[in-house]
């Protein structure tokens, strides 16, 4: 499974899917009009943000939450952790493992989310605690992403036998 994680062609198809995902949200939001909640931790901000919705974009967004926002961290968990493993050896190893860490914290913020956006505001609570986990490890598989690729391009690394 290793080998197959850190195979050029998996990692670029994985690059790809997760542009391609992130064009998706765009292209939802800009039709629906509305800003997506994903970022916002403060209880009192995401209940207004939520509010200030209509109830086509509370369905819009919960729909998007529940099937693109559910495939999005398998497939930049998978890259993040795949480039880790093939630009740092060993120590890439224990970087994905923490790195994959996000996968199961961003789907419970999408399910808040989900909760939120159908109106049980008590969910905003478990999003002042996800969002900012969730937040904090997307940037650090972001940045072991952007290390791994600085490391392979200067090294000019192939992939390591797993």
């Amino acid at each position: 499974m290793t080998r197959l994680l850190v195979a050029p062609a998996t990692l670029w198809r994985l690059f790809f899917a997760w542009i391609a995902l992130t064009v998706l949200f765009g292209v939802v939001m800009r039709v629906w009009d509305f800003e997506i909640i994903d970022e916002i931790s403060n209880p009192a901000a995401v209940i207004a943000h939520v509010d200030a919705m209509s109830p086509v974009q509370r369905t819009v967004h919960a729909w998007m939450t529940g099937t693109l926002d559910v495939v999005y961290p398998f497939v930049y968990g998978a890259l993040f952790c795949g480039v880790a493993m093939r630009a740092f050896d060993r120590a890439g190893r224990a970087l994905a493992l923490l790195i994959a860490a996000v996968i199961p914290v961003d789907i419970a913020e999408g399910v808040a989310q989900i909760a939120l956006l159908n109106g049980a505001y008590e969910a905003a609570g478990l999003k002042a605690y996800l969002t900012p986990l969730k937040l904090g490890l997307f940037f650090l598989g972001l940045a072991v992403f952007i290390a791994g690729l600085v490391r392979m391009g200067l090294r000019g690394r192939k992939a390591p036998a797993a």
